[in-house]
């Protein structure tokens, strides 16, 4: 008689489904919550040493810094994808062409974007200091 060997051969549940709940992660209020609890349940006879407190402390300093450091990150992205005047100013130094008045097109290099009213507009250097809409460029070139 010969029995396989199979991966589920002691697995008495492995038909069970796990039942996941909340957030998997850990924040870090949660690492402070099961650190409280380890420090309140320790064996008073063989407590927790010096040197592993202060490396889970160590950890713990670590998961808030990293957990702060991200939450600036976001905001600062989401800041900067907002801010007209960051996008505007990709354009300083460039050559803008537009049409004026006339129907004429012009070119010249924008020297100072700013915002009014949550809208952008560029001043190109030339003798007029033309001051154009981001409607009113037809064509950026470096």
């Amino acid at each position: 008689m010969t029995n396989e060997i199979t991966s589920d051969l002691y697995l008495s549940n492995r038909d069970t489904q796990v039942k996941q709940t909340g957030n998997s992660s850990l924040g870090k209020d949660d690492f402070l919550k099961l650190l409280i609890a380890q420090l309140q349940n320790q064996d008073p006879m063989n407590p927790m040493e010096d040197k592993d407190f202060i490396a889970q402390m160590a950890q713990f300093s670590s998961l808030e810094q990293m957990t702060n450091m991200s939450t600036s990150l976001n905001t600062f992205v989401t800041q900067s994808q907002a801010s007209p005047i960051l996008k505007g100013s990709e354009l300083i130094g460039k050559t803008a062409a537009w049409l004026d008045e006339e129907g004429n097109k012009k070119q010249g290099v924008i020297s100072t974007a700013s915002v009014k009213n949550n809208e952008i507009s560029f001043t190109i250097n030339d003798e007029n200091h033309t001051v154009l809409s981001l409607n009113d460029i037809l064509e950026v070139s470096s």
